[in-house]
């Protein structure tokens, strides 16, 4: 959290869950499972990063924690005037989507919602994409909700499913994507840079790792420079 406070990145993400033991049992706490305990709550991680100018993208690991989170943020006012993503993996999944969604916008309508599908560790990339099925399922659900929404999709799985994800984008105006990756994800530059001069840039977020995000920045710089 200290480092990606005096780092220069734009917006900051935790992971959230309900603690199930130790003296915040109960509590919403910064973790991810496996781990179920933490030395730091959300209450305290939201208290230092009010502190600075970053975005926050909270993402829910249980929908137990959601409602206390929602009341916590709106507890804490100034934290709404900067960039407040709200995410979760909602499909695939039983009802929990529509619980997720129903208590988020019940306490903050504005807020940004960031809406995923879940995926496993990549070990063979080969034909995996987000189908049509997936993309129009979530369409469906979106469709009906009159905020702000980013898609996280997974940086591996971007190129080989650009159609139906740039379908997806042109559905509205309020769609965009935030392109994340895992550490052990395979992928190239070139299909990022790809992705970055297809769509708005306005309507395209990168959460990568390095040394690929600084090619990626060194590539667009490169790229603008060649058109100049």
């Amino acid at each position: 959290m200290e480092e990606a406070l005096k780092s220069g990145v734009h917006m900051i993400e935790a992971d959230i869950l309900i603690g199930s033991h130790g003296s915040h049992k109960g509590e919403p706490i910064m973790a991810h499972p496996p781990e179920t305990d933490s030395d730091n709550t959300l209450h305290n991680w939201l208290s230092e990063v009010q502190q600075s100018d970053k975005g926050i993208k909270l993402d829910f690991k249980s929908l137990s924690a959601v409602e206390p989170a929602m009341k916590m943020l709106v507890s804490m006012k100034d934290l709404l005037t900067r960039p407040v993503w709200i995410n979760a993996d909602i499909l695939p999944g039983p009802n929990e989507s529509k619980d997720f969604l129903c208590i988020v916008t019940s306490y903050l309508p504005h807020v940004t919602l960031s809406l995923g599908w879940k995926t496993d560790e990549l070990v063979n990339q080969t034909n995996i994409v987000y189908t049509w099925e997936m993309v129009k399922e979530m369409e469906q659900i979106c469709q009906t909700l009159s905020q702000p929404v980013t898609f996280p999709v997974r940086a591996a799985l971007v190129r080989p499913s650009w159609p139906q994800l740039s379908w997806l984008l042109e559905q509205s105006e309020r769609y965009s994507l935030t392109v994340w990756t895992a550490r052990e994800d395979l992928y190239t530059v070139e299909d990022m840079l790809y992705i970055r001069e297809n769509v708005d840039k306005s309507r395209i977020y990168f959460d990568l790792f390095e040394p690929q995000n600084s090619e990626l920045r060194q590539a667009v710089n490169m790229k603008f420079t060649d058109q100049i």
